[in-house]
């Protein structure tokens, strides 16, 4: 696990530490906090890495490459062993572009890594897992996911062979909206599945209603994507002051806000904002250190925005 020391050494993290992790006082706080996986109880860190739009370069461009190495390199120095990283086909080179920067920082055993199946019928599904494990140069995945309920049925059966193979450790299933979160629900209570993820933040709380009760009935484990949706959280609060009790929570930042609302939901094993930028990255990771909010102080957070 890496000291707290490594983890300022990154220029970009260390300008955006508030001071209450540079306290003497918290100089004990420890490794970033993480979650247990209900069917292994093998632990991830909270803050993960997502890879739509964002990683979706050439891989051969090196100009492009460069703050991307720079995202990877914070997420390894901060989550430590199975810092998540989910990526999909259908995310254009994101798959080629993550393996490239896996291959050079020689991590690949390091990270948690997820990808997708979206596509129709056994065969196509075994193509696209096939070129995923080429493409991210990897023997197997930590976790393959059905995107976005895509020939659900086929897929998950699928799915429970190459786990079986050993081509893959978990399975699950995905969607990005709300409108899915009863059938996702309705997956969850009725299928043997070891993942979800799902879209949550401050304004779609939709699957707090019926589908995280669910997976913690159920003994799932929860992604959570969409975090920001899709950046209108931040156009919100353009130009606003953090509330005053944002030390409460040892929040430096408005994203540190939003992700920690998210993480003090008791079902979400590990939240995934996606970036391009380093300075971004740091600052997204500091949410999964020091204070968590409790039922009481999520709702706080959530009145601001009603």
């Amino acid at each position: 696990m890496p000291s707290r020391r490594r983890f300022l050494q990154y220029a970009p993290l260390a300008a955006l530490t508030p001071a209450w992790m540079l306290d003497p006082a918290h100089a004990a706080q420890g490794p970033m906090h993480r979650r247990p996986i209900p069917g292994s109880g093998d632990t991830l860190p909270v803050v993960g890495l997502g890879t739509a739009d964002t990683f979706d370069v050439s891989p051969k461009d090196a100009a492009a490459l460069a703050p991307l190495h720079e995202v990877l390199q914070n997420l390894l120095a901060s989550a430590g062993k199975n810092a998540v990283i989910d990526t999909a086909p259908s995310y254009g080179e994101a798959e080629a572009v993550t393996g490239e920067l896996l291959a050079r920082a020689r991590a690949r055993d390091g990270v948690f890594l997820a990808s997708k199946i979206g596509t129709t019928g056994r065969d196509a599904g075994m193509r696209q897992v096939r070129n995923s494990l080429a493409l991210l140069r990897t023997p197997r995945l930590d976790l393959i996911q059905v995107h976005n309920l895509v020939d659900t049925a086929t897929q998950l059966a699928l799915l429970r062979e190459l786990k079986q193979e050993g081509l893959t450790r978990y399975i699950g299933i995905t969607h990005y909206t709300a409108s899915a979160h009863e059938e996702l629900t309705a997956l969850v209570e009725r299928e043997k599945l070891d993942f979800v993820q799902i879209n949550l933040s401050v304004t779609a709380r939709g699957a707090e209603k019926r589908l995280l009760p669910a997976c913690q009935a159920h003994g799932v484990a929860v992604l959570i994507n969409r975090p920001f949706q899709d950046g209108s959280l931040f156009r919100q609060v353009r130009g606003k002051p953090l509330p005053e009790w944002a030390s409460e929570l040892d929040c430096g930042s408005w994203a540190q806000i939003f992700l920690k609302f998210i993480i003090g939901h008791p079902a979400v094993t590990a939240v995934i904002p996606a970036t391009s930028k380093p300075r971004n990255m740091a600052d997204n990771l500091l949410a999964g250190y020091g204070r968590l909010p409790d039922a009481a102080m999520r709702e706080r957070i959530a009145a601001l925005f009603a």
